[in-house]
């Protein structure tokens, strides 16, 4: 009798278990959310329940990434974004006649899915809402079997688009579904900012208050599979993106390749969309890809009277003579509200005095809402706006006349923008003083008359010492040169010898009035103010090693940002490798390998900073008259203000020459550019790209055969160049091969430090042959067939052939790594 109460008690208790683990990711009709309770999904990827956003005292219902460790959680829905709850114990969320409703303290409704229960197939009381590990909250019914959904969430986004939910326009209703950002980070209700699906030029669009358009993705081409103004889809190794249009809807979603990966799509607060993936190694959110790219693109970001500087923090600035309407906003960068004047315009008071505050912009991008008045003078447009009550400002140019805003204005820049002229109407006693601007003036000049002498003894200096020949630069701590834009202009032909470019800039030839031969480089979306840059080049100019290219100057004038370097005879190692015209012989491409690993070495470990290249292949390997290798480039991915985003192949880094951890989003390290040497030295031993196309028209990649080659003891000479007709050192192809091998490792941790890979190289080291990489071995045959070899062979064999289709395009990025 004692075993069989036992046994009914031990029965009995995982009865229990198994109801409270079914339950853990449902609401039932016996079953609700209050206080601190939630449901969580069965793999545990998203938790419901009450959360409060910010420091705000309001409770919300949302979901929330379970596995993201983030203060405040990062919230990927909310039910009820307009009406928060002051007590999370007193409200309750629970089902109540076919619904999911929410209960505040007064046991009121203040939020419900709204289902016509009368016209639904389920029993109200068997209805449950149940919480999905892709992040759908679907409400359904209970019944045995029964894959009726009647309400989910992924219908009623809020800020986030989570993988596999639609943003999409129904042709019937003619409603959209569409992405709204947060009021602020502590005020989930909707924002300004809204992403939406325009079905008939098959584009989305960014809003703002649902009706200025300042975005826009261009229209969808299905025959690349990517929206024409979004040329990074092509290069994407993350997301599989597809468009659906039909006579019902079009809808525009996404999945992952890799569903390991804990990724987001959201119309963010400052009004772009962006996408973001979890670093569980810094754990921190990192900026995958994100438009517009520049804040200030973002139509009244700064509000009335804000100006949006993109030079420099904070992006928002109050005008001379405002304040921000709300400061509790703006602490919060919610800065839609934008300024007021400090003191109010009195108009009609003749005792009132105002004053105008001159500002600057350009003509593409002046402030919105002004209207043309016939004056034939800036003095008759200024009396215009004085005698008008209305008139904040006004403007005048010789080609566009005077325009005159008697609405708030905005758009407003706070960088040197110097087309146009805007003057904003301030209370007097709200502008600098007479006395201060006549002590500025009085110190300008000063300034001036200093500032000629020392040009002078300058250029008499420089004359004297004969080591500088034209006016239009000045030595920047002892070695670096500041040029003058229009020398550099002259000198470059009006740059008009174009020698190569890349992610970062152009890149000229040009001549200098003391005959030498340099390279100019026309930096692209610097983002940094004229001090911080100075700075960083300053850094960069005091970087020597006989295998990096030698900074010799820079010029920084308004928007352009340009360095010079020395010349480089022998062009870049890419026009070696990849011609016939320009053979390189065994000894030279062995001490190409060495040199640029020492200047790798050098970078990494030998700098006061750590320097990481984050773009090393052979078109970033300039050759001197001597075939001397030297590494170009370095130190720019710091200098243009680009952080580690994700948006690899068109902002850093090349497609190709690419680490895994590039495309997974965890913090870069220096092992990314052993990688990348890695992939170039391949490149060294068979003179052509690592995926090339051979004679029966499928995809041969390289690194494999060399792994392959290695590991079956074939002799590794008949994969060398035939240019070389097999004249090279067996020990030396050998060992380079090896060291290429192991640079590519999958897992950084397993990859040498570039001061290993040179003393290998140097012979001081010795190198066994590493384990095959796994993540590089894959390929695309000419009928489109995705293959995959990796160790375990039956997993990936199956993953081959499970949905070749929905990963051609992945392949076939892949095989070009």
């Amino acid at each position: 009798m004692a075993e069989v109460l036992l046994l009914l008690i031990i029965f009995l208790f995982f009865s229990l278990i198994v109801s409270l683990s079914s339950g853990a990711d449902t609401i039932t009709a016996n079953r609700s959310i209050s206080g601190d309770e939630t449901i969580t999904s069965k793999d545990e990827s998203f938790r419901l329940g009450f959360f409060k956003a910010g420091n705000s005292s309001n409770y919300y219902i949302g979901m929330w990434y379970n596995k993201v460790s983030t203060d405040p959680p990062t919230v990927a829905w909310v039910a009820n974004r307009e009406t928060p709850v002051s007590d999370r114990f007193s409200s309750e969320l629970k089902i109540m006649d076919g619904n999911l409703v929410l209960l505040n303290e007064s046991k009121s409704i203040i939020w419900t899915t709204g289902v016509n229960s009368s016209s639904s197939s389920s029993s109200s009381s068997s209805v449950v809402a149940i919480l999905l590990d892709d992040g759908n909250l679907v409400l359904t019914s209970g019944l045995l079997n029964s894959n009726v959904t009647i309400w989910q969430s992924f219908d009623f986004p809020a800020h986030t688009w989570l993988p596999g939910a639609r943003l999409s326009y129904d042709n019937r209703t003619r409603t959209k579904k569409l992405l709204t950002s947060w009021k602020s980070n502590e005020d989930p209700a909707e924002g300004l900012f809204s992403l939406e699906l325009d079905p008939i030029g098959e584009q989305y669009l960014i809003r703002w208050n649902r009706t200025t358009q300042y975005w826009t993705s261009g229209s969808w081409d299905e025959k690349d599979k990517l929206f024409s103004l979004v040329p990074e889809m092509r290069l994407n190794y993350i997301y599989n993106f597809s468009y659906v249009s039909n006579e019902n809807e079009s809808y525009f979603t996404y999945s992952l390749y890799n569903p390991s990966i804990i990724s987001r799509f959201i119309m963010d607060v400052s009004g772009q969309v962006k996408m973001l993936s979890w670093l569980d190694a810094t754990k921190q959110w990192n900026l995958f890809w994100s438009q517009p790219r520049q804040q200030c693109e973002v139509y009244d970001y700064c509000g009335a009277f804000g100006s949006c500087r993109q030079s420099g923090l904070p992006f928002c600035n109050c005008l001379t003579g405002f304040t921000p309407r709300s400061q509790s906003d703006w602490d919060l960068n919610d800065f839609s509200r934008g300024c007021v004047r400090k003191t109010d315009l009195q108009c009609g008071r003749t005792s009132e005095k105002y004053g105008f505050l001159r500002i600057s912009s350009t003509r593409s991008n002046k402030p919105p809402n002004s209207t043309s008045l016939a004056v034939g003078s800036s003095g008759a447009c200024e009396s215009s706006c004085l005698s008008n009550c209305s008139c904040n400002a006004y403007s005048y140019d010789n080609n566009n006349g005077c325009s005159i805003w008697d609405t708030e204005l905005l758009n407003l820049s706070g960088d040197d923008n110097n087309e146009i002229t805007i003057n904003v109407k301030v209370a007097s006693k709200d502008l600098p003083s007479d006395k201060k601007d006549n002590g500025l003036i009085i110190g300008a000049v000063v300034g001036s008359v200093i500032g000629v002498v020392l040009l002078v003894g300058l250029i008499w200096f420089l004359i004297r010492r004969n080591n500088r020949r034209f006016i239009g630069q000045t030595t920047v701590e002892g070695s670096l040169v500041s040029f003058v834009y229009r020398d550099l202009q002259t000198a470059t032909k009006n740059f008009s010898e174009k020698l190569g470019g890349g992610g970062f800039g152009s890149v000229f030839k040009g001549t200098l009035p003391d005959s030498s031969v340099v390279a100019v480089k026309k930096l692209e979306s610097v983002s940094q103010g004229e001090k911080q840059f100075r700075t960083e080049v300053s850094t960069i100019g005091t970087i020597q090693h006989m295998n990096l290219v030698r900074l010799r100057g820079f010029c920084s004038e308004g928007n352009s940002k340009l360095l010079v370097y020395d010349y480089m005879p022998n062009g870049s190692l890419d026009a070696h490798l990849f011609s016939k015209d320009k053979l390189l012989d065994w000894k030279t491409r062995y001490q190409i390998a060495l040199g640029t690993a020492r200047g790798l070495v050098y970078l990494h470990e030998k700098c006061r900073d750590c320097i990481i290249h984050c773009d090393i292949k052979p078109e970033n390997v300039l050759l001197d008259a001597d075939l001397c290798p030297k590494v170009a480039d370095f130190g720019l991915a710091k200098l243009v203000g680009r952080e580690f985003s994700r948006v690899l192949t068109t902002m850093r880094g090349t497609r190709g020459y690419l680490a895994p951890e590039w495309l997974s989003g965890v913090a870069i390290t220096t092992k990314a550019d052993v990688y990348s040497y890695g992939m170039m030295t391949f490149e060294l031993i068979s003179g052509t790209r690592n995926s090339e196309q051979s004679e029966d028209g499928r995809k041969k990649f390289f690194p494999m055969q060399v792994a392959d080659a290695l590991i079956d003891g074939v002799d590794i000479l008949k994969l060398l160049d035939p240019t070389l007709n097999g004249e090279a050192s067996l020990e030396e192809v050998t060992k380079l091969c090896k060291v290429a091998c192991w640079c590519i490792q999958d897992d950084e941790e397993n990859r040498p430090a570039m001061s290993q890979v040179e003393q290998i190289l140097d012979g001081v080291l010795d190198v066994n042959m590493p384990p095959k990489p796994r993540s590089l071995q894959l390929f695309v045959d000419n009928n489109d067939a995705v293959v995959f070899f990796t160790e375990s062979s039956t997993s990936s064999s199956s993953q081959a052939h499970s949905n070749p289709s929905s990963r051609v395009s992945q392949a076939k990025s892949a095989a070009s790594l």
